[in-house]
């Protein structure tokens, strides 16, 4: 029997991973890329749950998971009691035997280049470099990509990896999302430090926005940042100057010798759900589906919830010798994630919500609500649990 073919638009994380993934189900993937060195470039980075990287261990794809993956064992929240001073109101532990982490943190740019490199490798995986895909077309039963008016090869499925601004996504799927805007802007650097048992991530809920260390090496902080648009506009002239000052001020309490070692990017931050996932033999994936707060962390661990489901039922469908593309199997698998992907982008954006209080009465009575919940320790193994593996509906 001939192998399925998938075709994978987009050489971003998720294009990548989701390339690797499906390719030990034995069919044959076409990773179409655009210029892959941007995303190699960015001094993004990216939290995953434990789950998520157990799931990622098993699909061995990396060659050292352990010079990859920083453990962060202990997350602590705080909020800026007065000008400048930060008070903590929780902490989560949840291994004592450190087992189980609150998640992994990861360079995209580095984690980027090694996936590249495996792809590379894999023999049914043929990486194209197109400059643009201008449509998708019939080919017979199955679908082509239209690039440079030219037809490409026949694909049983195709994987849309590209988010949801591309121009692909809106001349195939009419619908307009649900978009909500948070007025906000993501700041993301990272910060070189003297060496430190560099294991505990940190949340800092001030009036300018939700500030975050995450660590990513015992020298190097990761910066994640969403600060209000208003405030970054009072300080347009000088924005630059603000941000540098902001983010040392932030990171004194907890990090000495501090230097900004990358560039300060920023993107405007936004709340999009798709309403439909898929049309004939296509499927949307990744932020082409849902974009959340990155409050979190959990906007690409929803895309690996993803593709543990497809991965599984692909699985169990090729084993009994059906096409992947079909209308049922698509129609299965936007079943078992809409709804849960749902509800858990509404709890994020709840959750991100309650943290953007400017009333002082508001934060006392949030605080003291987040302090009774760091007493008890029931509810803090419910908190990493729906953090750790999502919901399960």
């Amino acid at each position: 029997m001939e192998r399925q073919t998938i075709c994978v638009i987009g050489g971003g994380l998720t294009g990548l991973i989701t390339a690797l993934t499906l390719v030990k189900l034995n069919l044959k993937i076409d990773l179409i890329t655009d210029n892959i060195e941007k995303n190699i470039k960015t001094n993004r980075t990216t939290a995953i749950s434990q789950e998520n990287y157990n799931f990622l261990k098993k699909l061995n794809i990396f060659n050292s998971p352990n010079s990859i993956f920083w453990p962060c064992s202990k997350m602590k929240l705080y909020s800026e009691s007065s000008l400048n001073n930060f008070t903590e109101i929780f902490e989560l532990d949840n291994d004592k035997k450190n087992q189980e982490k609150i998640f992994y943190m990861m360079n995209n740019s580095k984690i980027i280049s090694e996936l590249l490199k495996k792809v590379k490798n894999e023999k049914l995986i043929k990486l194209k470099k197109q400059k643009k895909v201008s449509g998708i077309i019939n080919f017979g039963s199955l679908k082509s990509l239209k690039v440079d008016d030219k037809n490409q090869s026949k694909y049983n499925l195709i994987i849309i990896c590209t988010g949801s601004n591309s121009d692909l996504v809106k001349n195939l799927f009419h619908d307009e999302p649900y978009k909500y805007d948070y007025k906000e802007l993501g700041i993301t650097t990272i910060l070189k430090h003297n060496k430190i048992k560099n294991n505990v991530t940190r949340q800092i809920f001030s009036n300018e926005g939700i500030f975050a260390l995450l660590p990513i090496s015992d020298k190097k902080t990761s910066i994640v940042w969403s600060v209000k648009k208003k405030i970054i506009k009072k300080y347009e002239k000088q924005k630059d100057k603000f941000l540098k000052n902001k983010i040392l001020l932030y990171t004194k309490p907890f990090l000495k010798n501090i230097k900004i070692a990358s560039k300060i990017e920023s993107k405007n931050l936004n709340l999009i759900l798709r309403k439909n996932f898929i049309t004939e033999r296509v499927l949307l994936f990744g932020e082409a589906l849902h974009e959340v707060h990155p409050l979190a962390g959990q906007g690409f661990n929803m895309t690996l919830r993803d593709l543990t489901d497809l991965e599984k039922l692909l699985k169990t469908k090729t084993n009994l010798g059906l096409d992947v593309g079909s209308h049922d199997i698509l129609s299965e698998f936007v079943r078992n994630i809409k709804s849960k992907n749902l509800v858990y982008s509404a709890g994020i954006d709840l959750l991100k919500n309650s943290f953007s209080f400017e009333n002082k009465y508001l934060i006392k009575f949030r605080n003291s609500i987040i302090n009774s919940l760091n007493k008890n320790a029931s509810a803090k193994k419910i908190f990493y649990n729906i953090a750790n593996k999502g919901l399960r509906l």
